[in-house]
């Protein structure tokens, strides 16, 4: 059986505050610094406290949907009360999409209405990474989750009860510089998770040490992720 995605972890200055922030613009209900989804996310939302702050451009970030042109404008208008900011990182002014940063600099868009790729998807419509065909087989086998998209070197998975969609663009890939500030977390289903840790390794994974005691490996693209409720190992 395929590991369950339990979290994406997010590192932070101010843990509560960022989970406020997001908390407010989803919708989520909050439990200190973690937030829990009303609907078919199947993912919750972790901050963490982190010494250094963010520098470069995040290897992931979120994609939330529009109904109409209006509702697109209601949702930048509602960030930018909650203390987000418009950002540019190359785009284009014809491009549909409004890039946001949340008050710790993680970028954000706002979709424009009528997109096909996520036009069954909720309110958090994609999580879209940095990272490579393979990475996206990896994933696909990591989770269980079924590929929707596989062209061109691009991917995206989503599991089979619906939810937000993880999608990898392909090449070029970003230099990596330094720990990535958001990782996925996952949960063993069937077996204890040292025998999980050895699955995801089978399936291409590299295991780089343990983070609170958590065990912490990377994908084929060097993402970091992490595997809940395993005891370090000597």
């Amino acid at each position: 059986m395929a590991a369950r995605l339990a979290a994406l972890c997010v590192d932070a200055h101010d843990p509560s505050a960022l989970a406020r922030f997001w908390g407010e613009l989803l919708g989520w209900s909050s439990s200190g610094a973690v937030l829990l989804p009303p609907d078919d996310t199947g993912f919750a939302l972790r901050f963490e406290p982190a010494g250094a702050p963010k520098t470069v451009p995040n290897q992931m970030h979120f994609d939330l949907t529009s109904r109409s042109l209006d509702d697109q404008q209601r949702t930048v208008e509602r960030a930018l009360g909650l203390g987000a900011g418009p950002i540019d990182v190359g785009q284009r002014p014809d491009e549909g999409h409004v890039v946001l940063a949340d008050p710790e600099g993680n970028e954000f868009c706002v979709v424009e209405p009528g997109n096909a790729f996520l036009a069954d998807c909720g309110f958090l419509g994609a999580i879209a990474c940095d990272g490579s065909h393979a990475t996206g087989l990896f994933w696909s086998r990591a989770l269980g989750w079924p590929l929707v998209w596989d062209q061109d070197e691009e991917t995206a998975i989503r599991a089979p009860h619906g939810g937000p969609k993880i999608s990898w663009g392909g090449p070029p890939l970003r230099p990596r510089t330094g720990r990535y500030r958001l990782r996925f977390e996952l949960s063993p289903t069937d077996r204890d998770p040292a025998s999980e840790v050895e699955r995801l390794v089978a399936l291409g994974a590299t295991s780089i040490g343990v983070d609170g005691g958590r065990p912490v490996l990377i994908d084929p693209d060097g993402h970091e992720f992490c595997v809940a409720g395993a005891p370090p190992r000597g």
